[in-house]
């Protein structure tokens, strides 16, 4: 029997919530309404789904995939010990194509068709949300991260004392990052006008929102905040943005679009003569990727934006026993690639599914491996994984939040830049690793 979140995300998102809560993208995802599934895994085989997206916009969040697959279907191919029995694991991945609609679709499949045990999604809203709603209404045990999970929570209907059955993130929150930026900001002595660049999706929409996003918080803070509306993805003349920057006499940029759209903002800044007046350019989701500043050249140098994982976080994975150093190393030893953000994410992800299959008793029942989800105490790549709602990371049900602290992007050694700890106020466990400075100094 479905339970009355099950049955209320069979009717879609309405349009209000659509409106308030997650703008032109957040509803693009069809739902399936097809009967919940009994679970009939083969003979003493388990099945996780994974979805990321590898190609389209978003693929850089997902550059690390077959790198972390790899070496998680390495440490688990001996099979897991499950009440007694042992059981071969099958890990699924499916791409996104940085696509909700396409979310949808391979979601439903790897829950109609494959018939998985656990699911897991990862990078950003655009991915979480329409794979977690495809497990709410089938009532499949999902666990997600990387996407902030204010935009996780509320774009799909969640109430703080209710939350949701069937699916459980971790990540960090919108006001944590607000937090780390204005951090960073209050080192310098600027006018304190902020412009904001946003981009027309779930995450974008949830931060230009008064209250859940930047703008209520920011000015409680005594910074102005001028935000032009939202950017369209792939947007080619962005004047109108600049222009209204330079009216509020903006000395700090901050945003969230994808690395392609910021990429051309940024020429277009240049062009037309803001960046010389920004003292702080703070910009989340684009700013992530070595190769995104990379393709900046040196107007990439000193960008400062959120750092969720790094080499220096002190974490090792319950799983392997690696540590974050030791993993970011591998990675470039093996890929000749430098160490990405998302990284760790990932392996924390599969490694918490692990987890909660070993300890739920009996992997086809669906309830025992929520209840193995919800007993969660996990120590992974990226740190503690428990979902006890009331702790102070757990701001809601079905939500664990993990540290963050703010970085710069510098000359690098081994590669052309390397993201720097600089700021460490709200996670003195992550070392700094450089000093905060200026983008016109």
């Amino acid at each position: 029997m479905k339970t009355e979140r099950s049955s209320r995300l069979a009717k879609g998102p309405t349009r209000r919530s659509f409106l308030e809560f997650a703008g032109a993208g957040a509803g693009a995802a069809a739902l399936s309404v097809f009967p919940a599934p009994a679970i009939r895994a083969a003979e003493n085989t388990v099945k996780i789904g994974f979805i990321s997206p590898q190609t389209g916009p978003l693929a850089a969040f997902g550059a690390a995939d077959d790198f972390v697959l790899q070496g998680v279907r390495k440490a688990i191919a001996g099979g897991l010990e499950i009440g007694g029995t042992t059981y071969s694991v099958e890990i699924l991945a499916r791409d996104s194509q940085s696509n909700p609609n396409r979310v949808a679709e391979v979601a439903s499949e790897l829950i109609l068709r494959d018939e998985v045990n656990i699911m897991v999604a990862s990078s950003t809203a655009d991915t979480v949300n329409p794979a977690a709603d495809q497990c709410e209404i089938n009532e499949i045990p999902c666990v997600t991260t990387d996407t902030p999970w204010d935009a996780y929570y509320f774009a799909r209907g969640g109430k703080p004392d209710r939350g949701f059955d069937w699916t459980y993130h971790f990540f960090w929150g919108l006001q944590d990052l607000l937090q780390v930026f204005t951090d960073m900001w209050s080192t310098a002595d600027t006018n304190k006008s902020v412009g904001a660049l946003f981009a027309n999706d779930v995450e974008g929409n949830t931060l230009a929102d008064e209250n859940l996003g930047f703008p209520k918080p920011i000015r409680n803070k005594g910074y102005k905040i001028t935000i032009p509306g939202l950017m369209s993805p792939g947007a080619e003349d962005l004047t109108s943005f600049i222009s209204r920057f330079k009216s509020a006499d903006c000395q700090i940029l901050t945003g969230a679009v994808t690395p392609p759209d910021f990429a051309a903002f940024w020429a277009q800044a240049a062009q037309q003569r803001l960046r010389q007046n920004l003292q702080f350019a703070t910009v989340a989701k684009a700013m992530l990727f070595p190769a995104a500043v990379e393709a900046l050249g040196e107007g990439g140098l000193d960008i400062t934006t959120e750092v969720w994982w790094s080499p220096s976080h002190p974490f090792k994975s319950g799983l392997t026993g690696q540590s974050a150093a030791g993993f970011a190393k591998q990675y470039t030893a093996e890929t000749g690639r430098q160490w990405t953000q998302p990284l760790g994410f990932k392996h924390a992800v599969l490694e918490v599914a692990v987890d909660c299959l070993k300890r739920s008793g009996d992997p086809a029942d669906r309830e025992a491996v929520r209840q193995a989800i919800i007993e969660t105490n996990y120590e992974s790549l990226v740190g503690p994984v428990s979902w006890n709602f009331g702790d102070h990371r757990n701001p809601v049900k079905n939500v664990c939040t993990t540290p963050l602290v703010g970085g710069q992007w510098k000359k690098g050694q081994d590669f052309p830049f390397d993201l720097q700890v600089v700021n460490n106020v709200r996670a003195l466990e992550i070392p700094i690793t450089g000093t905060l400075t200026l983008l016109n100094r």
